[in-house]
């Protein structure tokens, strides 16, 4: 494997890291982790709580939310810097820790109830095969989270140097049609269940704002109105396996 091959499987090693984690410091990042978490479990609504994968997961931003609802947590890195990182940076212990390849993971297949990843699609660029491998040890349902191409997101590529300015360790990302997404998981037999948009404004706004509470209002009132359900971006998608054997 080159060193770009393996770059390309182990982009959690970066999102586990402390200056990834100081992404999510101070007011803005804590109502990014607030709605993320809200979303996530906007997704999850209608599910058994069983056992749920979260892949990639080394930066500990689901395990509190997801053990609230319900699940039993086991997290997946591809490095034991990984494992150190979430144990050691983002104390958490009260979940399993899995370690393994991205594009093939140690277990069998529909191993957990549900497979979850978020902060991860947007850098993976071989993404289908990840896609494949997520399905493959799911039993129910997998949950993602994907910047979306519409929307005022579409405007990202403008909006980058902004963006930089304000996040100097961001990096360049992919975004996703609903479409696309979806067509490739019905290639492996899952269909789109339920979808939730996080953000109306472009996110760097509350950045930039430190997290201002008028924007929050701002965003409150567009979620009410249904204008982030049309516009929205990042987008929370779960898809349930089309088998029969989805939890009702």
């Amino acid at each position: 494997m080159t060193d770009t091959d393996l770059l390309a499987e182990t982009p959690d090693i970066e999102t586990s890291s402390a200056d990834y984690a100081s992404r999510f410091s101070g007011r803005a990042g804590e109502y990014f982790l607030d709605v993320q978490a809200q979303t996530v479990s906007e997704a999850l609504a209608g599910l058994t709580p069983g056992t749920v994968l979260d892949v990639g997961g080394g930066h500990g931003q689901l395990v509190n939310p997801l053990t609230r609802l319900g699940w039993r947590v086991a997290v997946h890195g591809t490095s034991v810097e990984c494992e150190r990182n979430l144990r050691e940076l983002h104390g958490q212990r009260d979940c399993a820790f899995l370690q393994g390849r991205l594009f093939s993971l140690p277990v069998a297949d529909r191993s957990f109830d549900a497979v979850v990843a978020v902060r991860l699609f947007a850098h993976v660029p071989d993404w289908p095969r990840l896609v494949a491998e997520m399905c493959r040890v799911a039993r129910h349902a997998v949950v993602i989270d994907y910047p979306s191409k519409s929307g005022l997101n579409a405007l990202t590529p403008l909006l980058f140097g902004v963006k930089k300015s304000y996040e100097r360790n961001t990096r360049t990302y992919l975004s996703f049609t609903r479409d696309g997404l979806a067509a490739e998981f019905a290639r492996h037999g899952f269909g789109v269940e339920r979808v939730v948009k996080q953000f109306c404004l472009p996110m760097v706004a509350h950045r930039a704002t430190h997290g201002s509470a008028p924007l929050r209002w701002v965003e409150r009132a567009c979620r009410a109105s249904g204008l982030t359900a049309w516009i929205g971006s990042p987008v929370i998608l779960r898809l349930d396996r089309r088998d029969g054997s989805a939890a009702q």
